[in-house]
């Protein structure tokens, strides 16, 4: 198949699975750029809804306080509108709308005369008892459980001597005192159910916000020990270099033996220093010695891996442009990890896509792309969350170079990186 052919494959079948995934749905979706409503949103929502409740009840109070307990007009609507308009404030203020219900309560009882119209004795009628509950639940479900607790008993006692000053008649009260419980127990199970939540959110951020910093310092502490093999064999070429120079000049003097001397022993111990801080690095390492001890890859054996990705079925076109120029171990190793680390995202997320490696040797340094088209079916889950982009970070950042990665514009995936041949402390030494 022409690469023309397979493009136009690629294409269809990409144009297919979008159709696939927008039709073949039931999934209503939100609206765009609409984010999932949270609670304080719906207050809008509750005020309307309480608002009605309260102006209900306003009515039918009004004419049971003017026509049964034998209040005046005037006092009826006010007392009657202090209590519910409570019930509407307590969706902000709920500890004043108590004591504005509470003392509302007192007050009728004291100005009230009922007569023989009276249908229930106050104040245990259906809609006082309508009022205190609503009121008593947006306590407990906006203040602490002792506060709910305490209003939850004033309330109850405030009703049973109110009752016995207005008729001694405490038939109602059971009923009364169960209704205002069960309130108050519902707003402080919300309540302490949001708390719990929350809570939760909180811990999960924490605990996401360690598994980053561990992941990071894991990360790290790979790169220091894939680049410990090329700073020890410098040490090594150093020490050799500094015992074997003085064999190769004729009749050197003490003060050059001493020097060289001095720059051996210094290091060997720097070695030493390396190797130990290496043991601790790898003391929870559970590596093969095989591997441990392996040497470590460069841009010369790219060709063999891409044979090994070749070999899981994904095709990959490689191209490199420019001079070959001999570059740092360092960089040799960490532009190899980042070709491996891009493959191997590409066989994760975009199966079935091919991918193409272009590698232009500069003067300056390398440059890296690797790019894969869209893939040709859905990428299998994948447990946790991979190292692949935060190690090709990692090491940019340590070389001093530029990393891009992003989407592209027909939907696959591309990775660009620059990597200096020099970083910044050599050409500051270079210059000097």
């Amino acid at each position: 198949m022409t690469p023309h052919l397979r493009t136009a494959a690629t294409a269809l079948r990409a144009a297919g699975r979008a159709l696939r995934a927008d039709l073949l749905t039931t999934d209503g979706g939100p609206p765009p750029g609409a984010p999932r409503p949270r609670r304080s949103d719906w207050l809008p929502v509750y005020g309307v809804l309480l608002t009605l409740t309260a102006a209900v009840l306003l009515i039918v109070t009004v004419d049971q306080y003017v026509s049964g307990f034998g209040l005046g007009t005037a006092a009826g609507i006010a007392l009657a509108s202090l209590q519910y308009g409570a019930l509407v404030a307590a969706l902000f203020r709920p500890v004043p709308a108590w004591w504005t219900t509470l003392v509302a309560t007192v007050a009728v009882t004291l100005l009230m005369d009922p007569g023989p119209g009276a249908d229930a004795p106050y104040p245990w009628t259906e809609w006082a008892i309508a009022g205190q509950a609503g009121v008593l639940f947006a306590v407990a479900l906006r203040a602490r459980p002792r506060v709910a607790a305490e209003t939850l008993v004033v309330s109850a006692v405030t009703g049973l001597l109110c009752g016995i000053a207005v008729s001694g008649d405490t038939r109602g009260a059971p009923v009364a005192l169960m209704s205002l419980a069960l309130s108050t127990a519902v707003g402080a199970a919300l309540r302490g159910r949001q708390r719990a939540r929350s809570e939760l959110v909180a811990q999960e951020e924490i605990t996401a916000g360690e598994r980053a910093r561990r992941t990071l310092l894991e990360e790290r502490n790979r790169i220091a020990r894939e680049l410990h093999d090329v700073v020890a064999h410098h040490m090594s070429v150093i020490s050799i270099q500094a015992q074997v120079a003085p064999h190769l000049t004729e009749n050197p003097s003490d003060e050059l033996r001493e020097n060289l001397a001095g720059i051996r022993r210094s290091a060997v111990d720097a070695l030493a220093e390396l190797r130990r801080v290496l043991g601790v690095l790898r003391s929870e390492d559970a590596l093969s010695q095989a591997v441990r001890h392996a040497p470590q890859p460069t841009l010369d054996r790219l060709d063999e891996l891409f044979a090994r990705v070749r070999a899981t079925g994904l095709v990959v076109t490689a191209r490199a442009t420019g001079e070959r120029r001999p570059l740092p171990p360092g960089v040799e190793l960490s532009a190899y990890r980042i070709v491996q680390e891009a493959l191997s995202n590409a066989m994760r997320h975009a199966p079935g896509a091919p991918v193409r490696v272009d590698t232009r040797y500069q003067p300056s340094g390398i440059m890296i792309r690797v790019t894969n088209s869209p893939p040709e079916r859905p990428a299998p889950p994948t447990p946790g969350a991979g190292h692949g982009l935060l190690g090709m970070r990692e090491r940019t950042a340590m070389l001093g170079g530029e990393l891009a990665c992003g989407a592209t514009p027909d939907g696959g995936w591309e990775v660009w990186v620059t990597l200096p041949r020099h970083t910044a402390a050599q050409s500051s030494e270079e210059t000097v």
